[in-house]
């Protein structure tokens, strides 16, 4: 089952595209797992998970007791011995929220300076990650902040893809081409760009020529229709016929190259 990290700007529609290839291969009977790895938290509105209900759901970056209990050391704690290995093979079961045949995880990230530093936390996370990377019954959706902080070099290098998303811009495709290089450091070779909120060819020819050599995997047209979705927090899915057809043949296209 495919494992792909989804990155690009803020604002540019990566968490549409994530929440879309999420609800479309539930609805194939396919099992996915949805992680929300960005730490402006949006994509169970994008699954249309109710708000009352994505409400509930404690990310796992915040849960200290059982952070404490796997990692032997309280959060935050600093210089203390710890496991480098905690268990967490368990925690997909015990802490996804299902909605529409997709589960939903929701990592959080560490709050304070230095949040990159070998602390319990980010034990637990990378650990948790790596383990979601190779969990082969599932379809790994990953919605990435603008960066790769959150793969470390060996879960990324078993990533079957990174798709950063883009918009027609020069900020958008600056950050496409760090986040493509920060990526080939740690080993993915399978980077691919979706353009996104695009208006016509030449939009697409813009991006397409911006990018290169990067593989172009398709673009999602820009639709009214899911930007009216998200003022009212409903799933973009379902609410355009022909972005979801858009969407669709970006995922056939992933499986054919990744």
């Amino acid at each position: 089952m495919p494992k792909v990290a989804i990155s690009g700007k803020g604002g540019v529609g990566k968490t549409t595209l994530a929440g879309m290839l999420a609800r479309q291969y539930a609805a194939a009977g396919v099992p996915v797992l949805a992680i929300d790895a960005d730490p402006d938290a949006n994509l169970a509105s994008a699954l249309g998970v109710p708000a009352e209900a994505a409400g509930t759901l404690v990310p796992i970056a915040e849960m200290k007791e059982m952070i404490e209990e796997r990692t032997g050391a309280k959060p935050g704690s600093m210089g203390a011995y710890f496991r480098l290995n905690p268990k967490v093979d368990d925690l997909p079961e015990r802490y996804a929220l299902k909605h529409e045949g997709v589960r939903l995880m929701v990592m959080g990230t560490v709050d304070r300076g230095g949040g990159g530093c070998a602390c319990p936390e980010n034990v637990l996370l990378k650990a948790l990650m790596t383990h979601l990377v190779f969990r082969k019954e599932d379809t790994v959706i990953m919605d990435m902040e603008a960066g790769v902080e959150h793969l470390g070099r060996g879960t990324a290098s078993n990533m079957d893809a990174m798709i950063v998303v883009v918009e027609p811009g020069q900020r958008s495709v600056q950050t496409a081409l760090q986040v493509a290089r920060l990526a080939r450091d740690l080993g993915v070779n399978r980077c691919f760009v979706v353009g996104s909120k695009v208006r016509g060819d030449r939009e697409r020819e813009f991006i397409r020529t911006q990018v290169a050599p990067l593989p172009v995997l398709g673009f999602m047209s820009y639709s009214a229709a899911v930007a009216e979705a998200d003022l009212e927090g409903r799933s973009p899915y379902g609410s355009d016929a022909q972005l979801e057809a858009e969407v669709q043949e970006i995922r056939h296209r992933l499986e054919a190259l990744a």
